[in-house]
């Protein structure tokens, strides 16, 4: 078997500018053979475990995988038992409603230290908008006012932010457009992080989940958090966020997409990064917003997440020596994974970030669309 393994493994790398033991950035070096049965055996699951159990390395882990996605490899690798078994959870369960809360606690829980030393300042944890922007907190807060701007945020206006991590997002609306607010989380310690660094302001972040919600408000935004709904709960999702938005309102939501239809998540994302997370397409979203929501505005800058990623990476990675005595040299590898992973992903557009704004009734005359 491992034979046979290495050499379909070494057949498919020959379709790249990969090699195996080369010296180039993206090579590959190889520091257990066992690791072509288990990738050929495990897929992407294979891929990314035998990485953090430091199986193999490449020193450009982000162009490594960017040329293995590029090169469409997956698409020639049997289907896997992880695979087939996220595809079977995804049909059978619901579990982003049997566990609201798993995704707070087995990642957003697992320290603000990290979050605090890999993010912006405001530790906003979903894409910049690079446009203007030369650094990461530039990028971050040109992103933050880019969606007050298309959401028309005038003083006074009381807003609903549906996934609203640490409260960033809050807190710059309520400094930068005078309006007030209630943010919701699943996870403890954005909600008491939240708290505290809003505590002056006319903002309060709940330890909620997203249907328990009620109320009204002019304006509702949801910024990365989409992407843990699950596609059969997402009529429902805007079924309450229609419930809970001003006739005249508008609703932005800010979300990964991912460019055709799927009932699942990737395997080794769902087990180590996100459980129970998956990518909404444009076709669900269309579907899930009949006859509730008239689609204002789409934007893609999908190409944005890359840079953003990249520079969470250098950060995490500088940080590292500060951080090592709270987390092992296992998550290490396996949060370089992520980071690096999803950035090929982005790199390669093989997924997107999308902004959608929504009116319930249609905006009269028009709405006009803001870059």
């Amino acid at each position: 078997m491992s034979d046979t393994a290495k050499r379909f493994v070494q057949t498919q790398l020959a379709r790249t500018e990969i090699e195996i033991g080369g010296s180039r950035p993206w090579d590959v070096q190889v520091h257990n053979e066992r690791l072509y049965g288990r990738v050929l055996s495990q897929g992407t699951l294979g891929l990314g475990e035998s990485y953090m159990d430091g199986w193999w390395d490449a020193e450009a882990l982000d162009q490594f995988l960017f040329k293995l996605i590029t090169a469409n490899i997956q698409d020639n690798f049997p289907k896997d038992l992880a695979l087939i078994g996220s595809v079977l959870k995804g049909k059978l369960l619901n579990m982003q409603r049997l566990r609201v809360t798993e995704v707070g606690e087995k990642h957003y829980d697992i320290g603000n230290d990290l979050y605090a030393a890999m993010l912006d300042k405001r530790m906003i944890y979903s894409c910049g908008y690079w446009h203007n922007a030369g650094d990461l907190d530039a990028a971050q807060e040109a992103k933050l006012d880019l969606i007050c701007r298309k959401v028309g945020l005038e003083p006074g206006m009381r807003i609903l932010d549906i996934g609203s991590g640490w409260g960033g997002f809050l807190q710059f609306a309520a400094e930068r457009y005078g309006v007030s607010g209630v943010g919701v989380t699943v996870s403890k310690e954005q909600a008491a992080l939240a708290n505290e660094r809003t505590a002056h302001l006319p903002v309060e972040t709940k330890l909620l989940d997203y249907q328990a919600l009620d109320g009204k408000f002019d304006r509702i935004i949801s910024i990365g958090m989409f992407e843990h709904v699950g596609y059969k709960n997402y009529r429902a999702y805007f079924e309450k966020a229609a419930s809970l938005l001003a006739p005249d309102g508008l609703m932005l939501l800010h979300t990964i997409g991912g460019h055709s239809s799927t009932s699942h998540g990737d395997p080794w994302s769902e087990k180590y990064i996100f459980p129970n997370g998956m990518l909404p397409s444009i076709a669900q979203i269309g579907k899930a917003i009949e006859g509730l929501f008239v689609m204002e505005d789409w934007h893609n800058f999908g190409a944005d997440y890359d840079k953003t990623l990249m520079a969470w990476h250098e950060r995490f990675v500088a940080a590292w020596p500060q951080l090592k005595d709270q987390y092992d040299e296992r998550f290490y590898r396996m949060w370089r994974y992520y980071l690096n992973v999803f950035a090929a992903l982005f790199r390669a557009r093989n997924i997107s970030l999308w902004q959608v704004v929504l009116s319930p009734r249609g905006v009269p005359g028009g709405y006009t669309g803001v870059r």
